[in-house]
C-alpha cells in the first residue's frame, strides 16, 4: 500500500538532515501518512544528530499518545515507519526525496549528486531550503524537472504554511500536483517564484534587523521593543523572542548580507546581529509572564517603526511579483502568527498605511517607496478575496480559502462569493458552478461568532440575519446550476450556504458532514437553516437535526436527502461532472418546497437534554410558522426570530461558555 495523489505515488519518503527542522518535517509525513503503510528514512553525516532526532521525534510522539491525539495503534505504527541511519544507500527507492540540510549550496550540491546516483528518474527532489533559489540547489541536476523548494516554517509539523518554489526548468504540472497534494495532507501552500528568500523569509528577517536597528537606534530596549512589535503586528512573540525560539541569529545573519546582494541595500546585518552571532549569545527578552511597561512617547515611535517597515515589506514583496496579495496576506499571517498585512492596511485606512510608509521610508533611505503601494491608495485600497476562482472545462470551481478559521463566514467572504457568483452568472463561457472550501476538515466551518458575539439588539441581530441571508440567495438565484463539493464538514452557516445551492456532493465517507450547531451556543440559525433544511429532508427529520444539534455523517446526509452523491476519488473532478450533467439534463435537481404547506404539522416531543427550553421554544416557531409560509416569508419570519434570541440570557450564556470555555463545554442555560 502506498499513498497516492494525482501522479504522485509514494511508498517511501527519505528526509536528509537530522537537524532542526527535518525531524520535524518527517514526523508531519509520518502522523499523515499512518494508515498507508509508507515507509520513512532520516538520514544525516552525525550519528549524535540522528540520535537526536530519534529522541525528539519519539518524545513528541508519546506526548501526543498522551493528550489523547494519537491511539496506541497510530503511536506505534508511525515510531516503527522511520530509519535512522547515516548510510546514503538507505534512500534508495524512494519515490521522494527531501533535504532539510544546512544552507549551504556546496553541501546542497554533494548531497542531490548523492541521491541522484541512487534514485530513479522519477523520484521527487525537494528541498527545505529557507533562502536558495532552486537553480542554485539543483544546478547539477540532470533532470530538473522533477526539482522544487518546499520552504516549511517552525515548527514544521504544526505550522500549516509551505512555501512551493519550482525552477525555472520544473515542470509545471509536478507543481501544480504538489500544490494539491500538500493542501490534500493538511498544509497550506502557496506557490512563489524563484527569488532570493522566497516571500516570507524577507519580511521576517527585514522585521528582525528593524528590531535591532530600533535597538541601536536608542529607540528602546530588547524587552520594550518586543512587547511593542508584538502589540503592534498582533504577533504570537516578538522579533527578538522569535530569534532565540528558532535559533535564528547565524541564518538571518546570513539572509540579510545576502539579499543586501540579491534585493536592496537596506538589508543588512545590523552590528548587533554580528556581535550576537559570533558571541553565541541570546537575546535578553522578556521571561514568560514578565510584564514590560514601555513609555508612550518611546511606544510611538516604536510603532510607527513597525507598521512602516512591516506594510513597506509586505509591499516590496508584491513589487517583486513572486506572488499575489491574497496569498501573502493569508500565509503571512499564518506562517509568521501575525497580523495579515494588506488586511491590516485597509483596516486602518489606505491614507495612513500610506503615510507610514512615506515617514519610514524618508528615514530608512535605502529603501525604496513600493509602487504597489502607490496603485492600491489610488484604488482606495487592497482588493483581497479570499475565493479561489479556476475554471474546469466550463464549469467555475471557487474555493472558499479562510484556513486559519476553517473557513468560517463572515459578511465579508459572503459579499466575495456573491461577486464571483454573479461573474459566473453572466459569463458566457460558463455553464455551471461548484463552490468548495480549501483543505481537508471544513468545507465552511460555520459564522464567525465574534461577529455574532457582538450583535447587541434585535434589530442588529436581524439586520445580521437578513443580510447573510440576502448574500447566500445570490446562490439559490443563480440562473445556472451550483454544486456545493463538501470537502469537509459544513457547520452552521456552512450547511445553511450548502442548502442554498442546487445539489450537494460529499467526499465519501465523511464522519460528518453538517452540523447545525446553533442550539449549543444559545440560538437558532439565521441564514435559512430553519426553512430550506425541512423544505430539503423533511420537517420532522430537519427539526431534530436543528433542535439537538446532532451532527449527520455522509452516509446519513445521502439517505435523508441532504447530500445528493458521495464521490470516491477527486472530490472537485466529481463535482465538475456532477454539475455536467445537471447542466446537460442527465440528472434532476432534488424536489425542493418553496411555497407553503397545508399540513397541519406540530413539533415532536424530543430530548433536547440540557438545551435551552426558550431557545428550543424560538426554534419550533421558525419550523412549524415558517413551513407553512411562502419561502421568502419564511426567511423573513426566521430573521425576526434570529433577533428575538439577542433578548434572551440563554444566548449570552451559550456565546460566553463559547468563548471562554471552548466548544465542547455545555452551557448552563437558564431556559430565560
Amino acid at each position: 500500500m502506498a499513498y497516492h495523489y494525482k501522479n504522485l505515488n509514494i511508498s517511501k519518503l527519505s528526509v536528509i538532515g537530522a537537524g532542526q527542522i527535518g525531524p520535524d518535517i518527517c514526523l508531519h509525513f509520518a502522523k499523515v501518512f499512518w494508515k498507508n503503510n509508507v515507509e520513512f528514512v532520516i538520514v544525516d553525516i552525525s550519528e549524535d544528530a540522528l540520535a537526536a532526532a530519534k529522541a525528539k521525534i519519539e518524545k513528541k510522539i508519546s506526548k501526543g499518545e498522551e493528550s489523547g491525539a494519537f491511539k496506541k495503534q497510530m503511536a506505534d505504527t508511525m515510531r516503527n515507519s522511520i530509519t535512522y541511519t547515516s548510510n546514503y544507500d538507505a534512500i534508495r527507492g524512494s519515490n521522494v526525496v527531501l533535504e532539510a540540510a544546512t544552507e549551504d549550496g556546496k553541501i546542497k550540491d554533494i548531497i542531490f549528486k548523492q541521491v541522484e546516483a541512487l534514485t530513479d528518474d522519477s523520484c521527487l527532489f525537494l528541498s527545505n531550503s529557507s533562502h536558495m533559489q532552486p537553480e542554485v540547489i539543483f544546478r547539477n541536476i540532470a533532470n530538473k524537472s522533477r526539482c522544487l523548494v518546499t520552504h516549511y516554517f517552525f515548527p514544521a509539523e504544526r505550522n500549516p504554511v509551505v512555501e512551493v518554489v519550482p525552477g525555472k526548468d520544473t515542470d509545471p504540472q509536478i507543481t501544480a500536483d504538489l500544490l494539491g497534494f500538500y493542501e490534500a495532507i493538511g498544509k497550506v501552500p502557496i506557490e512563489v517564484a524563484s527569488s532570493y528568500g522566497y516571500a516570507i523569509d524577507p519580511i521576517f528577517e527585514g522585521l528582525c534587523e528593524l528590531a535591532i536597528l530600533c535597538l541601536e537606534k536608542g529607540y528602546g530596549t530588547v524587552k520594550e521593543i518586543d512587547a511593542i512589535a508584538r502589540k503592534t503586528l498582533h504577533q504570537g512573540v516578538g522579533p527578538f523572542t522569535a530569534l532565540n525560539l528558532t535559533g535564528g541569529n547565524p541564518i538571518t545573519n546570513h539572509g540579510l548580507e545576502e539579499m543586501r546582494e540579491t534585493h536592496i541595500q537596506w538589508f543588512r546585518s545590523p552590528k548587533l546581529l554580528q556581535q550576537a552571532v559570533a558571541n553565541r549569545t541570546a537575546w535578553d527578552t522578556a521571561k514568560r509572564g514578565e510584564e514590560v511597561e514601555v513609555d508612550p512617547a518611546k511606544a510611538e515611535v516604536l510603532r510607527k517603526q513597525f507598521l512602516g517597515g512591516y506594510f513597506a515589506l509586505c509591499c516590496y514583496i508584491i513589487d517583486l511579483g513572486i506572488t499575489s496579495v491574497d496569498d501573502l496576506d493569508m500565509a503571512t499571517e499564518i506562517a509568521l502568527v501575525i497580523a495579515a498585512p494588506f488586511t491590516l492596511m485597509n483596516k486602518i485606512g489606505i491614507d495612513e498605511a500610506h503615510a507610514l510608509v512615506k515617514e519610514w521610508c524618508a528615514e530608512h533611505t535605502d529603501f525604496p517607496f513600493p509602487k504597489s503601494l502607490d496603485k492600491a491608495k489610488s484604488d482606495g485600497g487592497w482588493k483581497i478575496s479570499r475565493i479561489i476562482h479556476k475554471k474546469r472545462d466550463n464549469i467555475s470551481v471557487l474555493t472558499i480559502r479562510r484556513p486559519k478559521v476553517l473557513n468560517a463566514l463572515n459578511l465579508g467572504v459572503l459579499t466575495e462569493l456573491k461577486a464571483e457568483i454573479e461573474i459566473a452568472e453572466n459569463d458566457a463561457s460558463v455553464d455551471g458552478i461548484v463552490i468548495t472550501g480549501f483543505g481537508t476538515k471544513a468545507f465552511v466551518s460555520g459564522a464567525d461568532i465574534n461577529m455574532l458575539a457582538a450583535l447587541k439588539t434585535p434589530e442588529e441581530g436581524y439586520n445580521n440575519s437578513h443580510t447573510f441571508q440576502q448574500l447566500i440567495n445570490t446562490i439559490e438565484k443563480c440562473k445556472k446550476p451550483t454544486v456545493c463539493a463538501l470537502n469537509g464538514f459544513a457547520f452552521g452557516g456552512g450547511n445553511e450556504l450548502a442548502i442554498t445551492c442546487t445539489a450537494r456532493v460529499a467526499k465519501k465517507g465523511l464522519p460528518v458532514v453538517a452540523c447545525q450547531p446553533e442550539v449549543n451556543l444559545g440560538f437558532i440559525p439565521g441564514a435559512g437553516g430553519t426553512q430550506r433544511l425541512p423544505r430539503l429532508v423533511g420537517v420532522d427529520i430537519a427539526a431534530e437535526i436543528l433542535r439537538t444539534a446532532r451532527p449527520i455523517s455522509g452516509a446519513e446526509a445521502s439517505e435523508i436527502g441532504l447530500v445528493d452523491r458521495e464521490i470516491e476519488g477527486d472530490l472537485i473532478e466529481g463535482a465538475v461532472a456532477f454539475a455536467k450533467q445537471l447542466v446537460n439534463g442527465e440528472v434532476e435537481p432534488r424536489d425542493f418546497m418553496k411555497g407553503g404547506s397545508a399540513e397541519n404539522l406540530s413539533p415532536k416531543e424530543i430530548n433536547i437534554g440540557h438545551l435551552s427550553k426558550k431557545i428550543d421554544e424560538i426554534m419550533n416557531r421558525a419550523i412549524y410558522e415558517g413551513i407553512k409560509l411562502p419561502l421568502e416569508e419564511a426567511l423573513e419570519l426566521e430573521s425576526k426570530l434570529f433577533g428575538e434570541c439577542i433578548l434572551t440570557e440563554d444566548m449570552r450564556v451559550g456565546l460566553n461558555n463559547f468563548l471562554e470555555n471552548g466548544p465542547r463545554a455545555k452551557a448552563e442555560f437558564k431556559h430565560s
